[in-house]
Order: structure tokens, then sequence, then C-alpha cells
């Protein structure tokens, strides 16, 4: 694979990973509108590295949190907001993992890759956004997350398992129809993408671990590179600008490619 397309595909994974547009359909689609050799697993298992090492720096503290209370927790101990923080991200992310081994055991991950099933996820979901930030109250912030409420944004977020859906995208609309800011929506879906992006990476890795060889150590390293790089720098914008701005740009593209994408599939 040449150094350009790991870039491109580094860059795409890094910069639409926690924008609420769908880093998997981006990643489907490239291989199929432009012609380039599907980039496989251990190529995506690298790319999703590299994000995961982006939102850990970029939410830090919050991580030490959670890792702190997930030492309590271990211990039987829920008597601090460390471990409780710990307990919610564990709560909202075994919906995914439940989900993600279905789709893998039944087989029905491969047959949702589709240029037209993307396109209407891109369509529909983007609507929803767009409907619960509009309408959604702002009476909640990122310290009074509940079980219950980490329980519904992880079913939420199981659904992101469908290519196009948007794994920040689904999780944000939860938090926002649940009453969270903004800002601490999108928080709480940046954290609730630590765990899931590591079990997710986990199971494909253990797929595909004894597959690469010495020559692809280099095409790794860039795309980890790459893709923490971008993703530091589409947190950074999209948390700042929320600050000012709604999600509607997000939903105008999302409807856009839908659009386009639905043109594509059919004629």
């Amino acid at each position: 694979m040449s150094t350009f397309n790991l870039l491109l595909i580094a860059l795409i994974q890094g910069l639409t990973e926690f924008l609420p547009v769908s880093s998997s359909g981006h990643l489907i689609l490239l291989p199929n509108l432009s012609g380039f050799e599907d980039q496989g697993q251990i190529i995506d298992v690298a790319a999703h590295v590299g994000t995961l090492i982006a939102v850990i720096a970029y939410f830090w503290s919050d991580v030490k949190r959670a890792v702190a209370g997930f030492l309590r927790l271990i211990r039987g101990k829920v008597d601090n907001q460390d471990a409780f923080l710990a307990l919610c991200l564990i709560i909202a992310t075994v919906p995914v993992i439940l989900f993600g081994l279905f789709l893998q055991l039944t087989g029905l991950a491969d047959q949702m890759r589709g240029i037209a099933l993307i396109g209407w996820t891109m369509i529909i979901f983007g609507i929803i956004l767009y409907w619960a930030d509009q309408t959604g109250p702002t009476m909640k912030t990122a310290e009074k997350w509940t079980l219950k409420d980490a329980l519904q944004m992880g079913v939420w977020q199981a659904i992101a398992l469908i290519p196009g859906t948007s794994r920040s995208g689904i999780t944000i609309t939860a938090g926002r129809m649940l009453g969270y800011t903004r800002s601490d929506a999108a928080r709480l879906a940046m954290l609730m993408s630590i765990p899931t992006i590591i079990a997710s990476g986990t199971l494909i890795g253990i797929d595909v671990a004894g597959t690469a060889d010495a020559s692809a150590i280099r095409d790794i390293a860039l795309v980890i590179v790459m893709s923490c790089a971008a993703a530091l720098l589409a947190l950074t914008l999209m948390m700042r600008l929320l600050k000012t701005v709604s999600f509607t740009p997000y939903v105008i593209y999302r409807v856009a490619l839908g659009i386009v994408l639905l043109w594509i599939a059919y004629t």
C-alpha cells in the first residue's frame, strides 16, 4: 500500500472518529469510491490506536479519574465520584460489546458495508441528531451522569456498529435527548469511546494477530502517528466550537453526503 494511501486513511480516521459524521462509513467508502485497495483490518486497528491515544491525551484528567475509580471498583468500592464514573463507563460499554460479538458471530458485520446503507444511515441519523440537538433540554452536566443514563447511551452507542451511523454522533444524540448540554454530551461521548475502541480494537486485533509481518511495522507506525495528530486537531476544534456553534453544520454535511451516496448507489 502506498504512503499516500496510508496517510489518507489515517487522516480520514483521525478527523472523523470523534466528529458526528461516521469514521467507519468514510473508511468503507474510500476503497469503494477511489479504486484504492481495501486497507485491511491491520491498518484499521492502527488507525483506531492513533485515535485512542488522542482521546486519552485530550481528556487526560477524566481518564486518570476513571482509572483510579476502576482500581477502587476492583476492590469492590463505589465510594467516590471516580469509582462511579468508572462504573458508568463499564455499564455504557456492555451493549456495544454484546452487539459487536453478535454481528461478528453471525457474519452480519461483513454484510453491512454497502454504499446504499451508509447513505441512508448518514441521512436518517443526521436528522435525528438535528432534532435531538434542537429540542433537547440543557439541564444536565457530565458530573450528573447516572447509571440509567449510561445504560441508555450505551444502547444507542451499540447502534453505531451499523456503518454510517457514527459512534460519536449517536451517543451525542442520546446525550442531548437525555438533557445534557452540547459540550457535556460530547464529553461523555468521547469518554465512552475509550473502552469501546479498546474493546473493538482487541477483538479485531485477536483476529489479525500473526498476520502482520515486519514490512507492515512502518505502515502501522505511520498510520498511528497521523491518525493521532488528526484526531487531536478534530477534537480540539469541535470542543471549542461547541461553545458557540450547534451540531447543524455536521448534520448538513451528513445529509449532503448521504444524498450523494444514494445517488451513486441507485444509479
